[in-house]
């Protein structure tokens, strides 16, 4: 979808129009008789949001109403719904241009209208013999936005939708290895900093998880760093990044059971998020030095797979005793995390993973299972920003007496505990390598891939946690005023 700013008058356009009638005084520029009027009134006292379209043949306009008493998050989000059931109408006409414009509005409004409509209109299609109908061009009325607050916007977005086709792709043509070479090749284009390191180096670096988990497969492993640092950071110490990049989840030795194993090459959702990250901020310039580390490989139950009872030794030397294979992500993240901490000595260092079904079954799909060991400043912000931007937050705790369910009597630790509080001990076995490190730990399980549509999201991946992460970034000087 292209973006472009325009004047918009309502009452002289020629083409689709959606029109946001914030408040009454919306009605003067309303290009309505008073039987359509009358007609529209009633609509929205029936329903605040209701989306009615008004035949302006061959062309319609689209009046979105909303209730701008709400507090600011929820009427922005209102509008990224009503974006959807917009575009679904444009779909079913098969139109391929709009204008948006509004009375009553904000910029805000406007770019969270804006956005739904990018969201929703994004289908995977690459296995598609016949395309279907795509939003090409929407023209903004110039009056609410400028063309460089607009093409921040699209960096953003166009980010998330990089991020969606990566993770729909299947492990046939996406794995750990073509996954690098494609970050390789983007970093390079954006003039960012990337480091990937083959099996033979992920070897002789000891990264035992990372190797272990990839023993079963016949692709070789990655890892990937990928590095944006700005010219005047407001951070001196950078902020790091640690994806979890398994591109297809079997459960190893420890096998998922087939209503589980589909879905799974939504297993590097992770990665994926962390990397788009970068890219978005690299793409707006934002003052963040920021670090990703992306350790990637799938696991498979075949050739020397590792095993329940395996002791496997970590990147800092923690010895690990392996209750169950499909507990794999948080081995190749520990690592990666291990890594991080010993090398870049990050001032923070926050996690995203696809990593337990027990954040699912606690939350849903509605928010993300996060955990946090001494970065209360920062998991604060997160949290106000997540409300901003819908991406929302629930905080599990990170108590001591959680450390008892992953002692192991062979090793230090291991890999998992009980079935109870399974979501806080993985947070618990990833927050031993962060060590001292302030760390935030994200369970996107819930939220990364969606079995069904979910308001603008269609079925498959969301790249859910990109705008959390992305305003977190625009904030972040707050934490590093005194």
């Amino acid at each position: 979808m292209q973006f472009k700013i325009k004047q918009i008058s309502p009452k002289d356009y020629t083409g689709n129009i959606i029109f946001l009638y914030g408040t009454e005084v919306a009605e003067r520029n309303l290009p309505l008789s008073k039987r359509e009027l009358d007609f529209l009134k009633a609509a929205r006292e029936q329903n605040a949001d209701a989306v009615v379209a008004f035949d302006r043949l061959p062309y319609k306009l689209y009046v979105v109403n909303f209730d701008g008493e709400r507090v600011p998050e929820q009427t922005q989000e209102r509008l990224r719904r009503s974006a959807d059931k917009v575009a679904t109408l444009l779909r079913e006409a098969k139109q391929t241009e709009a204008a948006l414009t509004g009375e009553g509005v904000i910029p805000e409004e406007i770019v969270a209208f804006a956005e739904g409509l990018f969201l929703a209109d994004y289908t995977f299609d690459r296995y598609k013999s016949e395309k279907p109908c795509h939003i090409e061009t929407l023209y903004v009325e110039q009056s609410f936005l400028n063309e460089e607050e607009l093409a921040c916007n699209v960096n953003l977005w166009e980010s998330i939708s990089q991020c969606r086709d990566w993770v729909n792709t299947p492990v046939a043509d996406l794995n750990a290895e073509r996954f690098a070479a494609i970050l390789q090749n983007k970093a390079a284009e954006m003039g960012i900093g990337c480091t990937v390191f083959d099996k033979k180096q992920i070897e002789w670096l000891r990264m035992g998880g990372l190797m272990a988990v990839n023993k079963g497969s016949v692709d070789e492993p990655r890892f990937v760093v990928l590095e944006y640092k700005p010219a005047e950071a407001v951070n001196e110490k950078p902020l790091a990044l640690v994806g979890k990049g398994v591109m297809y989840d079997t459960g190893g030795l420890n096998i998922k059971p087939d209503n589980y194993m589909q879905e799974m090459k939504s297993d590097m959702a992770g990665a994926a998020t962390m990397a788009s990250v970068v890219f978005a901020a690299a793409a707006n310039k934002l003052p963040v030095h920021l670090v990703a580390f992306l350790p990637l490989t799938d696991s498979r139950p075949g050739f020397n797979a590792y095993a329940a009872d395996d002791v496997l030794r970590m990147y800092d030397g923690t010895t690990v005793e392996v209750v169950n294979t499909d507990a794999e992500g948080r081995i190749i993240l520990a690592d990666a995390i291990a890594y991080a901490v010993s090398k870049y000595d990050p001032e923070l260092l926050i996690d995203a993973a696809t990593l337990t079904g027990a954040a699912v079954r606690a939350i849903g799909t509605y928010g993300i299972a996060a955990m946090q060991q001494g970065a209360d400043n920062a998991f604060n912000l997160l949290g106000i920003v997540g409300k901003k931007v819908y991406e929302r937050l629930v905080e599990f705790p990170l108590w001591p007496e959680y450390d008892e369910l992953i002692k192991s009597e062979i090793a230090d630790i291991k890999n998992c505990g009980i079935a109870q509080a399974g979501a806080i001990t993985a947070g618990k076995f990833l927050a031993h390598f962060a060590r001292k490190t302030p760390y935030i730990h994200l369970d996107i399980a819930g939220v990364a891939f969606f079995s069904k549509k979910q308001e603008y999201y269609a079925q498959g991946a969301s790249g859910f946690g990109i705008r959390l992460l992305y305003a977190f970034l625009q904030t972040y000087d707050i934490l590093h005023t005194a």
